[in-house]
């Protein structure tokens, strides 16, 4: 198993990175306690999609004394938009509705860039903008969503990026992210940025103010090292959320990747959806019908199931009874994925035209 910021590979262990990264996992308590805030919990919260947390207590507790916290989450612009990097933005977008905060959200259009040889600043020019379509689409409300991009406000972050980076030494780079002497040393300041917009409203209004972060866990090294680093700087430890990684089709190990290109995109036709889950959805059937009918599907390591878990049926008694039909071998693996395939093309019909309209509103969400 590699779990790091730009590599996600092997079996991954959820427990064990608990352990390993030191995260809290969400347990039934804090449940409870969420629902007093927001009635019922998002069903990424209730099927534990979002597993574990840093300091999501303490935010609750601020909250509860009129300390408002906000969110921050991102996206490094470096290719198309698959269905699992939605997944901590929808859920960042219900905390929106619910809690009524302001969410900061970066494009670090510079990471790539540096963490990849092949990629020029050409194009992540190009998939900012196209990767702020999808953004919008999600819903956030304009007056409380803040756009901002490294590049672009540079001069709004790259002050509080030094003091930062005045504080992390080489060696804290080095034992957090696994770089060597051979990183180039735009990768070593980069986490610097990264760090910025977990107090960059506390900078802007003055006073400090509680953040909270929803991201997948694989990001966690850098708000890691943030935490660290804003206390020194007279600023609260940003809080976090975390949850786990949509995986590919295939069933292979690691998650879904843009570099795929079985992966499920949101500008992706129905035909192409299609085309896709037939193809290479990994399925927990048996060999013949006859078998499936006798002896039952495994919905624990089919991905058609584990799609419409995560992510496309949030019906809770829907999702039973389906779990309950392919287990017994009432319902067929092909039957599985036809269902799926009309799932994600109603969600995509509907994002699609959310995300054509939003060509027109980006500049509403741009930080000025």
């Amino acid at each position: 198993m590699k779990v790091t910021p730009w590599e996600v590979s092997g079996d991954v262990d959820y427990d064990k990175l608990i352990r390993e990264f030191g995260v809290s996992k969400i347990d039934s308590s804090l449940l409870k306690r969420l629902e007093k805030h927001t009635g019922k919990t998002h069903f990424l919260l209730r099927r534990g999609i979002f597993f574990a947390h840093r300091d999501l207590k303490w935010i609750l507790d601020e909250y509860e004394r009129g300390n408002k916290f906000f969110l921050y989450t991102g996206r490094a612009p470096s290719g198309p938009v698959h269905i699992g990097h939605l997944m901590p933005w929808i859920f960042a977008k219900w905390l929106q509705d619910k809690f009524g905060v302001e969410l900061w959200f970066q494009f670090p259009d510079e990471e790539k860039f540096l963490f990849k040889k092949d990629i020029e600043f050409g194009e992540t020019q190009k998939w900012l903008g196209e990767n702020m379509l999808d953004v919008i689409a999600l819903g956030f409300d304009p007056k409380k969503t803040h756009f901002i991009i490294d590049t672009k406000d540079a001069g709004l972050m790259y002050r509080e990026a030094c003091k930062v980076a005045k504080k992390i030494t080489f060696n804290m780079v080095k034992s957090s992210f696994g770089l060597d002497d051979s990183a180039n040393i735009g990768q070593i300041f980069y986490t610097s940025m990264q760090a910025v917009p977990a107090f960059l409203p506390s900078v802007i209004k003055g006073k400090n103010i509680p953040c909270l972060i929803p991201h997948a866990i694989d990001q966690d090294p850098h708000f890691r090292l943030t935490r660290d680093i804003l206390p020194k700087l007279g600023y609260y430890k940003p809080a976090s959320i975390q949850c786990i990684f949509l995986p590919p089709l295939s069933g292979t190990e690691g998650k879904m990747s843009s570099s795929e290109n079985s992966s499920i995109f949101t500008t992706d036709s129905p035909r192409e959806v299609e085309a896709k889950i037939r193809k290479y959805a990994f399925s927990g059937g048996r060999d013949t019908l006859e078998e499936h009918r006798k002896k039952g599907g495994n919905p624990d390591v089919d991905v058609s199931f584990q799609y419409l878990r995560m992510f496309f049926e949030p019906d809770d008694k829907k999702l039973e009874q389906i779990e309950k039909d392919y287990r017994s071998g009432k319902l067929l693996t092909g039957e599985l994925k036809e269902y799926l395939i009309k799932k994600i093309n109603e969600f995509l019909k509907e994002h699609q035209k959310r995300r054509e309209k939003a060509k027109t509103e980006i500049n509403k969400f741009l930080f000025k």
